[in-house]
């Protein structure tokens, strides 16, 4: 690449277009998220629901579901320790940059494996058994594309910049960009120079939560706590008079 190209490709990463992708769109993701539940829960409480399809079949989900959900718990909090806490303070705390990243990759990439494999099983379970891909919907198939390519990208990220490549440490790029947006300071420039892979898995997580609200993924948010203090549920038996009339033929009470 010339030095014309490259100072060209740098000019249009740092520029309109960085500012749209790093600086606008995280905020609007961010935005449509928060609002998004907001209303959500304000219109269709009543829909806040995964729409469980366990009553039509059980056996591929008793194996695709642990594994996808415990794995993609894994990446989520693999994410947040990477993208979340400064690698000074791993540093302080006596984690050296080789442990920890030696870790992140192990781990990372077996609960990257973990959650590709659940998800699979799942949408392989939702297209063949007929009762379940009856009840799917546009909105969850459009809901398994996103997440099917955002995992795919952050795994395939993983294993091309770390395992098959020389190694990359995100925590002096894409960590600091994440944390300017909270900070409200945004630094697109931080994202200049960034593998390909990862900054496409970037984009399609921002993609992601901002169509969250609006999908079954909703369910991820809550916890049946008022399970733990609601009062018990009383049954009583029906008096066995019932009145003075004889029934009807054919709507005699059952025994």
């Amino acid at each position: 690449m010339s030095a014309a190209q490259q100072h060209l490709t740098l000019a249009v990463e740092s520029g309109t277009g960085g500012i749209l992708l790093w600086v606008a769109l995280p905020y609007v993701s961010l935005a449509v998220f928060v609002l998004g539940h907001i209303w959500r829960y304000r219109y269709d409480k009543f829909g806040w629901t995964t729409r469980s399809s366990q009553l039509h079949e059980r056996r591929l989900l008793r194996i695709g579901s642990p594994l996808f959900h415990f794995g993609v718990l894994f990446v989520l909090l693999g994410h947040i320790g990477g993208l979340l806490v400064p690698e000074s303070w791993t540093d302080a705390v006596g984690i050296s940059e080789h442990t920890y990243h030696v870790l992140a990759v192990v781990v990372g990439t077996i609960a990257g494996v973990c959650t590709v494999g659940g998800l699979a099983i799942l949408i392989y379970r939702r297209r063949t058994v007929g009762p379940v891909f009856s009840a799917t919907t546009r909105n969850d198939k459009a809901m398994y594309l996103s997440l099917a390519v955002t995992i795919g990208l952050g795994l395939a990220a993983t294993v091309a910049a770390n395992i098959v490549g020389g190694g990359y440490n995100y925590r002096e790029t894409i960590s600091p960009w994440f944390r300017s947006i909270f900070y409200l300071q945004p630094d697109p420039d931080l994202m200049t120079g960034v593998p390909v892979l990862f900054q496409l898995h970037a984009l399609s997580a921002l993609l992601l939560f901002a169509a969250w609200p609006f999908t079954r993924l909703v369910h991820m948010l809550t916890a049946p706590l008022g399970y733990l203090t609601r009062p018990y549920i009383v049954y009583r038996s029906r008096d066995a008079r019932l009145g003075s009339r004889a029934p009807h033929r054919g709507w005699e009470r059952i025994r």
